[in-house]
């Protein structure tokens, strides 16, 4: 429905309009034609919020593979040893910096349907949780877990898929679970891991 205070603008007039603002291509800077221009070429669309990374920066190489987690933009980067794959996964990162942990670290331990445990300042922080949580769809660590040299950190992953994206964990990093199972797939015990 058309507001009476306000013109209605015709089709030529908004061609004419972006042809005298130089935003029209030559179809529509004479006014004439009425097909639609071709942006393709000149409009990029970005398919992730991610950003693709090189490993040099990070890695001296790439023996036994290599897993980066950028905890700002919430990525997990991983390159094969022989630089055949890279994958990119979203993941959750630690609910705050105090939780965060930063530096290099390594797979120590590769478990499928694992088991989990509070670690003693989850427990003091929410006595109400269970002491132990099977395989299954209620474990907080997924179908599949990567355990890390330094105590209780895990790359793992998650049934609750609102927590990826975000700040949720209360130290280790989340993925999907399809996610999970793909990175377990290619990675190894002595990986090398990064988080930043």
């Amino acid at each position: 429905m058309k507001r009476p205070d306000r013109p209605m603008m015709t089709r030529r007039a908004f061609g004419a309009g972006l042809a005298a603002a130089g935003l029209a291509g030559p179809a529509l800077a004479t006014g004439e034609a009425e097909i639609e221009p071709d942006i393709s070429q000149s409009v990029r669309r970005n398919i992730s919020s991610f950003r693709t990374y090189d490993w040099r920066p990070f890695f001296d190489n790439l023996r036994n593979g290599a897993v980066l987690v950028d905890t700002t933009s919430r990525a997990l980067h991983y390159w094969s040893e022989d630089e055949s794959v890279y994958k990119l996964y979203p993941t959750s990162v630690p609910l705050s910096e105090d939780l965060t942990r930063r530096g290099r670290t390594s797979v120590v331990q590769k478990v499928e349907g694992p088991s989990w445990r509070p670690t003693p300042a989850m427990k003091e922080r929410n006595p109400e949780w269970p002491d132990y949580v099977g395989p299954g769809p209620d474990n907080p660590l997924g179908t599949h877990a990567l355990y890390l040299s330094w105590q209780y950190y895990r790359i793992h992953g998650t049934h609750d898929t609102r927590k990826i994206g975000r700040r949720s964990s209360n130290g280790c990093i989340g993925l999907y679970n399809e996610d999970i199972a793909e990175l377990f797939g290619l990675t190894r015990v002595g990986t090398q891991v990064l988080l930043i």
